[in-house]
């Protein structure tokens, strides 16, 4: 858990154009399932006004626990903070006594405070032994993945859910490690391990060249894209009011292709985004992460 004290690092992603696209007005009921460290949601509590409210949910207790420390210092009520997946809304509103809400916000990038937390080995800059793992206590830690699945299993994970064109390399490579009785078991192991097996030559190259496998990795280990296919096709047709809008932010082409997929794959949703919307080069200036960010925003008519 983050210290009493604690600020985070974390800066919110296309603020103005979440808030543009979400088009609030005093009253709403507001779902942001990936609360994060609390930015978006803030930004909507004040728009929200004393009659709306705003549920928010997250995997993550210590992000929780960040984004309910700013929430509280800004003495914003009318907000529920949970600990649960988005896919898991429905029970969650049902358990409010909530019918449905007008408004659902899904920021499906990591956070800044999860990729300086030296515990869970989320990112190569910061190091740590590899978890990786939203919630400490639930499902196999990403070391225990790399321990025990065999090399096609490895090499299917750097595939399908990195792209990662070397993902056979990789594979090979972490094996070849743990035979020898040297098993990755941190990020800094993991990232050696890759620039190992990619060679020079991708080494040397602007991006860092674990980037892909980090992101698979981390994705298998919480099993993410599932809980956003669930989400899309199953659950958000049935917890959003007629009327209500659906703004979420992507940050790679697996998830951007569920999104887009679900949005025109059913006729109940009003597509507003033609095209992915991306994030001004000014903010990309001030904010790197926001790089690979695509917002898609749709309206849901109901079941037609």
């Amino acid at each position: 858990m983050p210290p009493a004290d604690h600020r985070p690092v974390h800066v919110p992603v296309m603020p103005r154009e979440v808030l543009q696209w979400l088009q609030l007005t005093t009253g709403l009921t507001v779902l942001d399932g990936t609360v994060g460290a609390g930015g978006h949601s803030l930004l909507i509590l004040k728009a929200l006004g004393e009659t709306g409210q705003l549920i928010g949910l997250d995997r993550d207790p210590m992000m929780l626990a960040i984004a309910g420390q700013k929430l509280q210092h800004e003495q914003l009520k009318n907000c529920h903070l949970l600990r649960a997946s988005y896919a898991d809304a429905s029970s969650v509103l049902q358990q409010l006594g909530v019918g449905g809400v007008d408004r659902v916000v899904l920021d499906l990038g990591l956070s800044s405070d999860q990729l300086a937390d030296r515990q869970r080995g989320f990112g190569f800059d910061a190091g740590g032994p590899l978890d990786m793992r939203y919630h400490p206590h639930e499902g196999r830690p990403a070391a225990e993945l790399l321990r025990t699945l065999d090399e096609k299993q490895l090499e299917d994970i750097f595939r399908t859910h990195g792209e990662e064109p070397a993902a056979a390399k990789v594979a090979i490579e972490i094996v070849r490690r743990r035979r020898l009785g040297h098993p990755v078991t941190t990020a800094e192991e993991l990232e050696s391990c890759v620039r190992d097996a990619v060679g020079a030559a991708r080494a040397t190259g602007g991006r860092n060249p674990a980037t892909r496998v980090f992101q698979a990795l981390r994705i298998a280990t919480n099993d993410e894209l599932q809980h956003v296919e669930r989400m899309l096709t199953e659950v958000l047709p049935t917890i959003l009011n007629p009327g209500g809008i659906a703004v979420i932010l992507t940050f790679h082409s697996l998830e951007d292709r569920i999104v887009k997929n679900a949005f025109k794959g059913h006729q109940g949703w009003q597509v507003l985004t033609k095209t992915p919307q991306a994030a001004t080069p000014a903010e990309i200036r001030l904010n790197p992460r926001s790089r690979s960010a695509k917002l898609r925003a749709a309206r849901w008519l109901g079941n037609c």
